[in-house]
């Protein structure tokens, strides 16, 4: 758990009603409004929820399912809200779920795995009966989306990773390629517990962070959005990095778009074309420029502009040429 604040910043956060808790719900109000409602799935079954993921689904069966799979930080909503409404003007039906030790998802189970993400958000769309879907995933999310993908090909059609640093080996930390040079160091940086390490995540994710961050703000957010499951977050970034070498990585056979941004500090673009060679010319490259790490967020428009002209392409018409 994050250390309280000094009196002087607890003062000040007690001067005005919570601006994490008000924009949460501002987030979880955008969904309702899309035609989206929560749903709580127990795995393995209602009577010993072991395992709980948290949905937003869509109010009707969705036709064209698309699931949207967020990276480390707030929950989805916080994540996935500007993408509702040109995605279901555009013909799909966004499920958009917590992942496990994020929003309301939580688990009772040791595994903190990426295959175990893939395998709760998966049992997870069987039980809304939903077999075949597209995915999307940012950053952590779209390891979880590239393991479903390679786990389940019969269920995933297609596939779409933002800023995913697959293919990361656990030696690239100590080559430099990162900010960081160990597993701890990482899991300090995107679990932050004190305003300064938000802000040093914020300008290190973004390219034009907000100037002015105040602290009696940013330990608002701490409290409200990120003081759940520190130790479990934790856990996860060391089982997704620890020991992990690009030679067992699986090769999935999806058509592949891989979005990202060019000025991305925390996955450097290296990891795109070191991706692209992976899959053999089965995934095509899309570089946005003036974005980093956060492209979901700071170029939303044109994110969601690829993800919906790459899942309208007809199967034959997919190619693998590099766009930026």
């Amino acid at each position: 758990m994050p250390p309280p604040p000094p009196p002087s910043v607890a003062g000040k956060a007690a001067c005005f009603l919570s601006f994490a808790a008000a924009r949460d719900r501002c987030f979880s109000r955008r969904f309702l409004a899309a035609g989206l409602r929560p749903l709580a799935v127990h795995l393995p079954d209602a009577a010993d929820p072991v395992t709980t993921v948290h949905m937003w689904v869509p109010a009707s069966p969705p036709r064209n399912p698309l699931v949207l799979l967020h990276g480390f930080g707030a929950s989805a909503t916080w994540q996935w809200y500007p993408y509702l409404r040109p995605l279901i003007a555009a013909g799909f039906d966004p499920i958009v779920p917590d992942l496990v030790f994020f929003g309301n998802s939580c688990s009772r189970l040791p595994d903190r795995s990426d295959m175990f993400q893939a395998w709760s958000i998966k049992a997870a769309l069987d039980s809304i009966g939903v077999t075949r879907f597209g995915l999307v995933g940012v950053s952590y999310g779209g390891f979880v989306g590239y393991r479903m993908a390679a786990i389940y090909p019969d269920a995933v059609e297609r596939v779409a990773l933002v800023c995913t640093g697959v293919c990361l080996e656990e030696k690239d930390l100590a080559d430099g390629l990162f900010p960081v040079a160990s597993v701890d160091e990482a899991a300090a940086l995107l679990v932050p517990r004190r305003p300064d390490e938000v802000r040093r995540l914020v300008r290190l994710t973004f390219v034009r962070p907000p100037p002015i961050m105040p602290s009696c703000f940013l330990w608002d957010y701490i409290k409200v959005m990120g003081s759940d499951h520190i130790q479990e977050k934790t856990e996860l970034l060391h089982a997704l990095i620890s020991g992990r070498e690009l030679s067992t990585l699986p090769k999935i056979k999806q058509k592949t778009l891989i979005l990202w941004g060019e000025q991305d500090k925390v996955f450097p673009v290296e990891l795109a074309h070191r991706l692209k060679r992976h899959l053999d010319g089965n995934a095509r490259l899309a570089v946005i420029y003036n974005a980093g790490h956060a492209v979901n967020l700071e170029k939303p428009n044109d994110v969601c502009k690829s993800i919906i002209d790459f899942f309208h392409e007809p199967p034959a018409e997919v190619s693998n040429e590099e766009m930026v």
